[in-house]
């Protein structure tokens, strides 16, 4: 029997989507019954879907990919991605209404609701390249969508697209349609890898974008009505689907621009003796700017920042904006110069050389409590090392060494496309060493050079560390985490970026 919360929770859902109670049975019977597919079981499918499971355990959710290595982790009690809290969501539902396959036509064919997740890397040759996203996974899934439909369908963008992408979308599903009626959706993710689960279950808000025709009013509804399981109807926000698309290009935008603000200024802190953590939190004590974002460090990285600010390059140049394209390159231009910036202050620490020495990394992913390592600072790093000869000693507590190699012999934007999946270098393997222990990493080092906020990396035994490093021994901290004046009375030569430096580096050359 149906509890009094569970009805009222339905009445109340029934109000928001503007239905009344004579309507009730049927319309419950709709929205229980929904079909959701995904298309694409990354970073954003995987933890997205599974969560929609949990809060909606009468909608059956089905996650499909190519990829059959990757379904097969996801049916397994090893995730092919790591995210705190994603191993339960995914144990509490799979099997009951969330399922993983490789049957992608079958699912999409029964679905009644399409994500599509599926890449949407920077192009690496033809018009645009290096900036406009390459749509071919994208314009490939809606073909399909197209083809295996016998259903009407509303299919939701999931991946970060340019604007604009519905319309070719809804042109591609169009005229193949066979007389069946698809609605473009935009919904586009907010979701910080690290906390990706906490943001699922309590968003800031949920963005649906839709036309505003009668169809696409109707099928905005429909999506509100599963969000609306669990998210508060004040943070689901509704707009036309342009609107929607550039929303997201321009919040990742923004966020990125304040890394790359509070980094210029680290370079002025270093330069004049200020303390850039003080001068970040005087600023973000201004209530009109706040204090988040605004912790200096070697860089951004992540799968989005760099990638959606070429992509509004692009798209501004495209529109004839080139003062505003100019604008946004700015902020990549700068995070470019943080990471050479570090390496320039390493080499030149280190008597103006790093050839043959044992640098250890502790951190390679781009931020602690994910094993995601698209774009991280340590690949820019790394190579700038290894570039001057250095041999370095890498420890990361979730990242493979597979993985690690393989990130340091590919080439810009690489990453995101099946090239991906090349030979490693055998020459880059002979000057790396994976290790799967700091005091390992560091043992013999001549420095260390900390580019994940791992929360281990504060609680080390450094005076141990320091006794079997050689010396002098440096320890050049990105992300701002050691107890600065504890290392140096141990002994150590330390560098955090934006903060005071330590006399020995005064002494050495201008870092440009």
């Amino acid at each position: 029997m149906e509890s009094n919360q569970t009805k009222d929770h339905r009445l109340n859902l029934l109000a928001l989507l503007g239905f009344n109670a004579f309507v009730i049975p049927g319309l419950l019977k709709q929205i229980e019954m929904l079909k959701i597919c995904c298309i694409g079981a990354g970073y954003v499918g995987g933890p997205t879907m599974a969560v929609i499971a949990l809060k909606c355990p009468n909608i059956q959710v089905a996650v499909v990919d190519i990829s059959v290595p990757r379904i097969t982790a996801w049916n397994s009690d090893n995730l092919p991605i790591y995210e705190p809290g994603l191993d339960d969501v995914v144990k509490q539902c799979r099997g009951k209404n969330l399922f993983f396959s490789t049957d992608v036509e079958k699912h999409v064919c029964e679905a009644d609701i399409v994500f599509v997740s599926v890449n949407t890397p920077t192009k690496t040759r033809g018009l645009g390249a290096g900036k406009a996203a390459d749509l071919t996974y994208w314009e490939s899934a809606a073909r399909m969508i197209a083809d295996v439909s016998k259903s009407d369908k509303i299919v939701v963008e999931k991946s970060t697209v340019p604007v604009k992408t519905a319309e070719a979308i809804e042109k591609i599903l169009t005229h193949n349609s066979k007389g069946i009626n698809f609605q473009i959706l935009s919904n586009p993710e907010f979701l910080a890898e690290g906390t990706a689960i906490q943001d699922l279950f309590h968003p800031d808000r949920v963005l649906i974008g839709g036309r505003e025709t009668p169809g696409g009013q109707k099928a905005i509804q429909t999506l509100k009505s599963v969000y609306a399981h669990w998210v508060p109807e004040e943070n689901i926000i509704t707009t036309n689907l342009w609107s929607a698309e550039l929303s997201k290009l321009a919040a990742n935008a923004f966020l990125a621009q304040r890394i790359s603000s509070v980094n210029a200024m680290s370079a002025l802190c270093e330069a004049t003796g200020a303390n850039v953590y003080q001068v970040a939190y005087a600023v973000g004590k201004d209530t009109r700017i706040g204090p988040k974002f605004l912790n200096a460090s070697v860089g951004f990285g992540g799968s989005c920042f760099q990638k959606d600010i070429l992509n509004l390059v692009y798209i501004c140049e495209c529109n004839g904006l080139p003062e505003v394209a100019e604008y946004w390159k700015q902020v990549i231009k700068i995070n470019d110069y943080q990471k050479s910036r570090f390496v320039n202050r390493v080499v030149a620490s280190m008597f103006n050389t790093v050839s043959n020495k044992k640098i250890a990394i502790l951190g390679f992913a781009f931020k602690k409590d994910t094993g995601d390592t698209r774009e991280t600072p340590a690949i820019d790093v790394c190579k700038g090392l290894l570039g001057d000869k250095a041999c370095v000693s890498i420890y990361d507590p979730q990242v493979t060494e597979d993985q690690i190699q393989r990130d340091l012999t590919l080439n810009k934007f690489d990453w995101d496309h099946p090239i991906h999946l090349q030979p490693m270098s055998p020459t880059a393997v002979k000057q790396v060493a994976v290790v799967w222990d700091a005091y390992e990493a560091t043992k013999g080092a001549h420095a260390i050079c900390i580019l994940t906020e791992w929360d281990e990396f504060k609680s080390l035994d450094y005076q141990r560390i320091y006794d079997n490093m050689q010396k002098p021994a440096f320890v050049f901290d990105g992300r701002n985490v050691v107890d600065l004046e504890k290392l140096r009375e141990i002994g150590f030569i330390v560098y955090s970026i934006g903060k005071p430096l330590d006399a020995w580096l005064k002494d050495m050359p201008a870092i440009a």
